[in-house]
């Protein structure tokens, strides 16, 4: 079954959602309209289908029921109801974000030549940090923090009124908030049984499901919902189960339905991390930058702008942001981190990034990659401009973030590299080599301990640390394209085929 959706005008609607479902049972489908507002359904069962179709800001349509015979092909087409009013809630609303976005996506593909803007360290910087990025949501999801007490007595009311559905309830949803949804559910059920169809406690029962891992269980229930509660938690519930099931085009619709429904903080994050997560650079830069306007003190929604950015090439664009993100909250730690993450990817760094990883230090002296990445852009910025740092002072960050993290690879990496421009041949093989002892495939390591040897006129151990350094690259190349089949690229396309323009 296919068709495309109108508005009253008669015009192509996209990114409407349409639902599917037989008469008389609960089992629901549910697409997205595309680009020329059309959808379609494969692989039907012959039956007495319900076909309707919604847009926030529009009354929804729906079909006379329609049956389909076996192995039969319909198209059916649906027009969407008159603006609703712009005094409703806001649920009722048109979306805050666009009268429709600027991009589409499209679908999926499996990847492991992304190409991209600059070298090979590079393009694995951009994907760790978009990686770095939807942590930033997870963590904040996750941030609420256990309170024993409360679960305490909430067992006590269900010891005391076992049928309750009140103290079943509230002692499920303490259960979720401390970090027990699998012993959640139970008392979930229960209350279900107790008084079925209570919208709250068949959402929090699909969000204890999620959380404890059923995630096709998960799935089922909240799209049993949706059909009766068009509800933006329900959608990013279900972005989230859909992303764990490996289906990240319907995460990203179900992400982007909840942002057009509520478009809160949270919700206008994920859906521009999980962009970025997929190789969708210039779409996830028009949802940050739109979330930045609605949020300006996200210092998150910068830092996903700024990677957004670095992901797309716009450098200098992007330190920019992310550096009006260290300003929101010059304590976290978070923006300064993803800077120095950046800047050791580039040739070298700004005046203004060495400033503000110098503030880092300085509020975090006690924090080992606060004082290597400070290390490593002095030492950029002394290449790039020989007089503005002593290589002593860069020694004695990299000797203190050894000193507070002596398992860091990188600090040791770095060290080596000081010593070994310094003509201290024998200091930097002991550098490499404790690098190497740290983390064995560290490719540009065994690199640079090559390099050392024939320095130092031991030509069989240079050859013995080549032969290591391809092997590593050989295996990090496998690492690499298995990691980039796993995250698979969004295929979009943009109505503006410019660049998305950055407030």
């Amino acid at each position: 079954m296919s068709g495309t959706v109108h508005d009253p005008h008669g015009n192509a609607v996209v990114n409407a959602t349409v639902k599917l479902k037989v008469k008389d049972k609960v089992q629901l489908l549910t697409v997205q309209t595309d680009a020329a507002g059309t959808y379609h359904f494969a692989a039907l069962l012959g039956g007495v289908y319900v076909l309707s179709t919604a847009m926030s800001g529009y009354q929804d349509a729906q079909a006379p029921p329609i049956f389909l015979a076996p192995k039969e092909a319909k198209t059916v087409d649906l027009t969407l109801g008159a603006p609703k009013n712009p005094n409703n809630s806001t649920a009722d609303m048109q979306p805050q974000f666009y009268d429709q976005p600027q991009f589409t996506v499209a679908g999926v593909m499996d990847t492991t030549n992304l190409g991209g803007h600059g070298s090979d360290t590079v393009v694995r910087t951009r994907e760790k940090l978009a990686e770095e990025t939807v942590t930033l949501g997870k963590a904040s999801a996750g941030s609420s923090s256990a309170n024993p007490a409360e679960e305490k007595s909430r067992r006590e009311d269900v010891a005391r009124e076992p049928s309750s559905f009140d103290a079943n309830h509230r002692l499920g949803q303490v259960l979720i908030e401390n970090g027990k949804a699998v012993e959640a559910i139970s008392y979930l059920e229960k209350a279900d049984k107790i008084k079925p169809g209570n919208y709250e406690n068949a959402y929090d029962l699909a969000l204890a499901n999620a959380d404890a891992g059923n995630f096709e269980r998960a799935r089922e229930s909240a799209k049993n919902l949706i059909v009766s509660h068009d509800k933006a938690e329900l959608h990013h519930l279900l972005g989230n189960v859909e992303e764990k099931l490996g289906d990240p085009l319907e995460a990203v619709r179900q992400y982007q339905r909840a942002a057009e429904l509520d478009p809160t903080e949270p919700y206008m994050f994920d859906w521009g991390s999980e962009l970025l997560l997929h190789h969708a650079p210039e779409p996830a830069i028009e949802v940050f930058t739109k979330g930045n306007h609605l949020f300006p003190r996200s210092e998150r929604m910068l830092i996903g702008l700024g990677a957004a950015l670095f992901a797309h090439g716009s450098n200098d664009e992007a330190v920019k942001r992310i550096c009006q993100a260290s300003d929101l909250n010059p304590d976290d730690p978070s923006a300064y981190l993803f800077l120095g993450k950046m800047e050791r990817a580039e040739s070298a760094p700004s005046a203004e990034v060495v400033e503000k990883l110098h503030r880092l230090v300085a509020r975090h002296p006690e924090s080992a990659e606060a004082n290597y990445y400070y290390a490593v852009a002095l030492w950029k910025l002394r290449k790039a401009q020989p007089g503005r740092s002593s290589g002593s002072e860069v020694e004695a960050l990299l000797h203190k973030s050894l000193q507070l993290d002596p398992k860091m690879a990188a600090a040791n990496l770095q060290l080596g590299i000081v010593h070994f421009e310094g003509g201290s041949y024998p200091a930097a093989i002991s550098d490499y080599q404790r690098a190497i002892e740290i983390d064995p495939h560290m490719e540009e390591a065994h690199y640079r301990l090559a390099q050392a040897y024939r320095q130092s006129g031991e030509a069989d151990k240079a050859k013995e640390e080549v032969k290591r350094y391809e092997e590593c690259v050989k295996e990090s190349a496998k690492e690499t394209d298995r990691e980039r089949h796993e995250i698979r690229q969004f295929v979009y396309t943009l109505r503006d085929q410019s660049s998305p323009e950055v407030r």
